[in-house]
C-alpha cells in the first residue's frame, strides 16, 4: 500500500470517518492514482499510476465505487467545512449552482438522457447528445496565488430526464429542484455563515427564490432575469371592511424591455470588474419590484438593468433577493460564476471528467462528484503545501503565463506525491541512471503536466 506523506495526510484524514477500514485503504490508491494519471480516469489507468498494474486483486478497487457503502453527501460536507475553514473564514461564503453534461452512450446507463449540449450549440443551432445530467455546486473563493475567482465543486448530484424518471418509477425533479434541495442541505451545514447562490437564467425560478428566503437565516440568491418578467408594485391597504382576500401585489410596472427604450429612465454610469479579469463601463437603473408568474406566489426583489454605452454587449437584467444589496455589488456577485464554466472545462481536460466507463448504476453516481470533488481537494492540497509560497507557474521561452492555472495547480501536487509518496513495490536501493538535469526537469515537467 501507499504510504503517503504527513502533509497530505492532513487534508485526507477527516475523510476517514466516511469509510471502513478496509476500504480507507483502497480510497488513498485511488485519490492518489486518480491525481497522478493522465487521460483516462479508469480504474486500470488509476492502478498503472501508482504501481500496481499487477495487482491480483484489482476488483477490489472496483468495489469502492459499485458496492462499497460509504455516503457520498458526508463526504461532501466535509470537503465543504475544510474549504471554508482555510479559504472562507471571514465575509459572505458565495456559492454558485450550475449543470452540465456528460457525454455517455451503452444500453446499461440507466440515468442517461437526451440533453441539450451547451459546447457544441450556439444561438443559431441546437444540439442534443446522449448523457448524463450532472447539477454541481461549487464554493466561489479567491486564492492568495492567483487574481481571479476559482470554482471549486463540493456536491454534485445527478438530474436524469422527466422521460428517463418515469420509465424506471421514480419521481422526476427539475434541476431547479435539486438546487432547492442542495441550498436547503448546504444552510445547514454553514449555520450562522451568510451565504449567497449565485445561478444563471436557466435555474432562475420564483420557487428557488422563495425557498432562499424561507430560511431561518436567509441565503441571499443571485440570478439572471427576464427583460419580459412580470413586475408589480405592493399592494395598498385594504379598506376596511371589504370582503374577500387580501390583495399580493399592486399595479403593473413597465417591464424592463419598456424601461430600456423609456427616455426618463434614470441610468448610472459605473466601471466593473467584467469577464476575463477586465475592467467594464455599463449603465445600470435599479429598483425593487415584486416578480409575479402564474400559480406563484409574489417574490419581493430587487432588480438591476444593464447595458453597454458602447453597444457591444446585450442589455441584461439581474435579480437579488437581499434588498440592501447594491446593484454593484449584485453585478459583481453574478459575473464570479463565469468560472463555473472554466472549471468544468478544466476537469474534463486535466482530471479526465467523460473518461470513466462505469456501468454500475451506483459506481456512475459516485465517479463524477468523486472527480468533480478531486478539482476541489487538489487546489486545497496545493494552498496547504504552499502556505504563503506563490505557486510555480510552468513558462518557457516562447509562452509566458502571467498567472497560475489548473495545470500548475495539478502540477505541483503531483510533484510533491512523486518526491514524498512511498508507492507499492517501491525498493530501498535503486541503480543510479546519468541524466542530464535539464533533461530530468524536463521529463518531470513532461509528467506532471500531462492532461
Amino acid at each position: 500500500m501507499l504510504t503517503l506523506p504527513p502533509e497530505i495526510m492532513v487534508i485526507l484524514q477527516p475523510f476517514m470517518q466516511v469509510f471502513s477500514e478496509r476500504t480507507w485503504d483502497w480510497v488513498q490508491v485511488l485519490v492518489v492514482g486518480a491525481i497522478l494519471a493522465p487521460g483516462k480516469r479508469t480504474i486500470s489507468s488509476v492502478l498503472t499510476a501508482v504501481g500496481l498494474s499487477q495487482e491480483k486483486q484489482f476488483q477490489r478497487y472496483h468495489r469502492v465505487l459499485n458496492r462499497a457503502q460509504w455516503s457520498g453527501l458526508q463526504a461532501s460536507q466535509i470537503l465543504l467545512g475544510l474549504l471554508v475553514s482555510a479559504l472562507a473564514r471571514e465575509g459572505d461564503v458565495i456559492v454558485a449552482a450550475d449543470e452540465t453534461l456528460e457525454r455517455r452512450k451503452g444500453q446499461k446507463i440507466k440515468a442517461k438522457g437526451v440533453f441539450r449540449d451547451a459546447v457544441r450549440s450556439s444561438k443559431q443551432y441546437t444540439v442534443c447528445s446522449f448523457g448524463l445530467r450532472w447539477v454541481s455546486m461549487m464554493l466561489l473563493v479567491k486564492l492568495p496565488w492567483s487574481s481571479r475567482v476559482w470554482a471549486l465543486p463540493f456536491l454534485t448530484v445527478l438530474a436524469p430526464s422527466e422521460k428517463t424518471n418515469l420509465a424506471h418509477g421514480k419521481r422526476h425533479k427539475t434541476s431547479i429542484d435539486w438546487v432547492m434541495q442542495m441550498v436547503s442541505q448546504v444552510r445547514r451545514w454553514l449555520r450562522g455563515r451568510c451565504l449567497v447562490l449565485v445561478v444563471d437564467g436557466g435555474l432562475t425560478a420564483l420557487k428557488l427564490g422563495h425557498c432562499c428566503r424561507n430560511f431561518a437565516h436567509p441565503v441571499t440568491l443571485v440570478a439572471r432575469l427576464r427583460l419580459d418578467a412580470q413586475l408589480y408594485d405592493w399592494p395598498g391597504k385594504q379598506p376596511p371592511g371589504k370582503p374577500g382576500p387580501k390583495p399580493q401585489k399592486g399595479q403593473r410596472q413597465p417591464s424592463l424591455k419598456q424601461r430600456l427604450k423609456d427616455p426618463k429612465t434614470i441610468w448610472r454610469t459605473i466601471t466593473l470588474p467584467w469577464y476575463g479579469g477586465t475592467g467594464r463601463t455599463l449603465e445600470i437603473s435599479t429598483g425593487t419590484s415584486l416578480w409575479c408568474t402564474r400559480g406563484e406566489h409574489p417574490l419581493p426583489i430587487r432588480w438591476v438593468l444593464v447595458r453597454d454605452p458602447l453597444g457591444q454587449l446585450k442589455d441584461t437584467a439581474y435579480l437579488c433577493t437581499h434588498f440592501e444589496a447594491t446593484a454593484q455589488q449584485i453585478i459583481n456577485w453574478y459575473v464570479l460564476r463565469w468560472t463555473v464554466e472554466t472549471t468544468f472545462e478544466d476537469a474534463r481536460t486535466h482530471l479526465g471528467l467523460e473518461t470513466q466507463r462505469q456501468w454500475s448504476t451506483l459506481a456512475i453516481a459516485r465517479t463524477t462528484p468523486a472527480l468533480l470533488g478531486l478539482y476541489a481537494l487538489i487546489v486545497l492540497l496545493a494552498h496547504h503545501l504552499l502556505r504563503a509560497d506563490p505557486l510555480p507557474v510552468q513558462t518557457t521561452a516562447w509562452y509566458t503565463k502571467p498567472e497560475a492555472t489548473f495545470s500548475d495547480v495539478i502540477a505541483f501536487v503531483r510533484r510533491h506525491l512523486w518526491q514524498h509518496t512511498e508507492f507499492a513495490h517501491s525498493h530501498a536501493s535503486t541503480r543510479p541512471v546519468p541524466i542530464p538535469d535539464a533533461v530530468l526537469r524536463g521529463f518531470l515537467d513532461l509528467l506532471c503536466h500531462a492532461a
